[in-house]
């Protein structure tokens, strides 16, 4: 079943990033709902949340990817991402990966 999940989750992150062309600024206005924990500037103010901003733009996808399909548990993740669509994920990820 994890192998399933692990594959779901590939198939994923290659569609999302081949079938949308990320659009950073639209991930600017979406990540509104991420910046009390991940700051606005995608540099935490608490050190129990990372810091995404400068991550890997397929790295970032994959995390959220697997937050939403339920392979990472967080209670908290899987709520923020649930109404995420590919696309939202896709322009969040190209967002943080342009921060320094």
């Amino acid at each position: 079943m994890n192998k399933l999940l692990l594959l779901i989750s590939a198939l994923m992150l290659l569609v999302s990033t081949q079938v949308f062309a990320a659009d950073a600024a639209a991930g600017k206005v979406k990540s509104a709902q991420c910046a009390a924990c991940h700051g606005a500037n995608g540099i935490s103010p608490m050190g129990l949340y990372p810091n995404l901003a400068g991550q890997k733009e397929q790295y970032l996808t994959k995390q959220m990817a697997d937050f939403k399909s339920g392979v990472r548990k967080d209670p908290t993740m899987q709520a923020m991402v649930a109404a995420l669509s590919d696309e939202d994920i896709a322009n969040l990820s190209a967002f943080y990966a342009d921060l320094k």
